[in-house]
């Protein structure tokens, strides 16, 4: 395993690209050996709690202060047939004492709870990786189920890894023989050894784990204390037993971060309290608006949660009923918002063409996953771009910004609320599974970092008539951001028509125009066109010849591949686009510069159209759609064979 983790491929995602290698020294009777990351991978039946065990080696790491990235991976199925294939859930981590873009591309550990979860693994792990085995579960039953002839702990397949075979079943067991507990109910705590076990192969702090049992089952107070049994027996088994000569440290990432309070954050947590955030500066209530889909729900969820920030959220019936209620509430002064995935979005799309004809600021948040139609709903993918630009009829131009990073989320959020309030538009928010529920530590902002998102409601008149009778047209618009004033319901004197037929320009009445209705398209086309944008950023210091230019997730294992190409003295620039609609002004300067644009997209090269379009660039996609991120040595081949080619 060491000289996995001290690989100079593995080693350049680092901050400089540099190799810091692993030391060795010794500690009491066992080995310390401390390196600078480590890769690890829980896997097993979707009913052995993988995504909890990586979720608390997870906050564990990141209290101690590692800089981490995750990678949670589940079957659709709320619960998938018991030791098949299909059925296998997992989670990936990846943490170190520097900085870190992405889960990793192959695990330096495998924990694997049964045959499944080793089929369904072992072949992304290098040669000389760590795996762990459930060995109770390696029954003849359990694998034929998955196509093993002969046991792979016995039939030489395995020689290549270091295995530890590990009876956790029947150590938990035993562990919890004390407590009034079925042999069923005891075998359930198999995934608490297992994660005491590797909190004592990486020093792991326990305290948070343990007060989280205790709070976790609160009300069960025998199961919670058979947790903390399960998982302090894990602890133990690695301090005693012969097999597990060696413990590892990865020291914190000092030098990684800012000054600051961190605490770790998934994508869809950061997107909810960026919501928060956004509706406490602009001083007005949030509205949610949305129906449960994966993997979105974690927002409904979360907000639920805050009613004592104003938070207001609406379980619809459906998609539909959610968007209508969520622009009920915009058109009532609230900062309203309705979540999605793909699927929800094709049938939200008649509102937030009525959205963008009523022109009042709506925030949709699509947090994309693979399709089409029902598709791969827990595995990521980026293939709702076309859809958020075009996916409406009639000319019904909508700014689309994308997050970058799962703690970006909240940044994210906050630029989506600013240019729906200012702009008077509905603003489309691309996130994706893969942010959604992955997870990185977050700087918590000063209140005084966030911006002033406060708006000023119409109050009165606006308009003079040529008679001098003083009168509230809705549609008469700011010159500098052609936003037309918000009237909220009720205000007296200020009683205007809404609704999807077209509106005339300034007073708002009912128009058949052929004239005012070429105006109304073209300013509201120039409404989206003006939106005050950031410049884009390129990181280029050795003049390159070829950009990589990324959009949404892509960015931390693009950013990777770029640290690793240099590492190894090559020359390449990266951009990364936060705004796809508009883009920013100076874009089509950047890419002229370059001799090679190349796109990596999680999809078939929605973004690359467009660059082609308004720009006439040849720009070159490099495409995945298998419902997973890109892995970054992938990324760096791909980049390398463009500058070469």
């Amino acid at each position: 395993m060491t000289s996995q983790v001290s690989s100079p491929a593995e080693q350049a995602d680092g901050a400089d690209g540099t190799v810091v290698g692993a030391q060795r020294e010794p500690a009491g009777t066992k080995d310390v050996r401390r390196l600078d990351r480590v890769i690890i991978r829980f896997a097993g039946d979707s009913g052995d709690g993988m995504q909890l065990t990586g979720d608390r080696f997870t906050s564990e790491t990141a209290s101690f202060g590692n800089d981490l990235s995750t990678l949670p991976n589940f079957p659709a199925e709320i619960r998938a047939p018991a030791g098949t294939l299909p059925g296998v859930s997992s989670f990936q981590l990846h943490f170190a004492d520097h900085d870190i873009l992405t889960p990793g591309d192959a695990p330096n550990v495998l924990v694997a709870m049964n045959p499944a979860a080793l089929k369904a693994n072992i072949g992304d792990l290098p040669r000389g990786a760590e795996v762990i085995v459930n060995t109770d579960e390696f029954t003849k039953r359990a694998l034929q189920k998955v196509g093993y002839e002969t046991s792979p702990l016995e039939d030489g397949s395995l020689d290549g890894y270091q295995v530890h075979p590990v009876p956790l079943t029947t150590l938990t067991v035993e562990a919890l023989k004390e407590f009034d507990l079925s042999r069923k109910e005891a075998e359930r705590s198999k995934n608490m050894f297992a994660l005491g076990l590797l909190s004592w192969m990486y020093h792991r702090p326990t305290e948070g784990t343990e007060k989280f049992l205790r709070t976790k089952f609160a009300r069960k107070p025998d199961i919670a204390a058979a947790n903390i049994a399960a998982f302090r027996a894990g602890w133990n088994f690695g301090e005693t037993t012969e097999d597990f000569a060696v413990s590892y440290e990865v020291a914190p990432a000092a030098t990684a971060f800012p000054p600051g309070l961190y605490r770790n954050i998934s994508g869809n947590l950061a997107l909810s309290y960026g919501l928060i955030a956004a509706s406490r500066q602009a001083d007005l209530p949030l509205f949610l608006g949305s129906y449960p889909i994966t993997p979105a729900s974690d927002i409904l969820h979360e907000l639920s949660r805050h009613k004592n920030f104003g938070v207001r959220t609406f379980q619809a019936e459906d998609e539909i009923a959610g968007i209508g209620a969520a622009l009920g509430a915009a058109f009532g002064g609230s900062l309203a918002v309705t979540t999605t995935s793909g699927p929800g979005v094709a049938l939200k799309s008649e509102t937030i063409g009525l959205a963008v004809s009523l022109e009042l600021p709506l925030l949709i948040v699509d947090i994309q996953r693979g399709g089409p139609s029902t598709g791969l709903p827990t595995k990521t993918e980026q293939a709702d771009l076309l859809q958020a630009m075009y996916g409406r009829n009639g000319e019904a131009p909508v700014p689309v910004v994308a997050p970058r990073t799962p703690a970006d989320c909240f940044d994210a959020a906050l630029e989506a609320a600013r240019i729906a309030l200012t702009y008077r538009t509905p603003v489309f928010l691309l996130s994706d599974g893969y942010l959604a529920n992955g997870s990185e530590p977050w700087r918590i902002p000063e209140p005084d970092e966030l911006p002033d998102l406060r708006v000023q409601f119409a109050q009165g008149p606006n308009h003079t008539l040529d008679d001098g009778t003083e009168v509230f047209w809705p549609y008469k618009r700011d010159e500098r951001t052609l936003a037309r004033p918000w009237a909220i319901p009720g205000t007296p004197g200020l009683e205007h028509r809404i609704g999807g037929i077209e509106k005339q320009d300034g007073t708002g009445n009912i128009s058949y125009d052929p004239a005012n209705h070429d105006f109304m398209v073209r300013t509201r086309q120039a409404k989206v066109d003006g939106i005050d944008v950031p410049d884009l950023e390129v990181d280029d210091p050795h003049g390159a010849r070829t950009l990589v230019l990324g959009w949404g997730s892509t960015y931390g294992p693009i950013t990777a591949a770029v640290r690793r190409l240099r590492a190894a003295g090559e020359a390449i620039a990266q951009a990364h686009l936060r705004h796809l609609n508009p883009f920013p002004r100076n874009l089509g300067t950047v890419l002229r510069g370059y001799d090679k644009v190349v796109v990596p997209e999680m999809n078939l090269g929605q973004l690359a159209t467009l660059i082609r379009a308004k720009y006439l660039v040849d720009a070159h996609s490099y495409n995945q759609v298998n419902g997973m991120p890109f892995k970054a040595e992938q990324l760096a081949t791909a980049l390398k064979e463009a500058i070469d080619g």
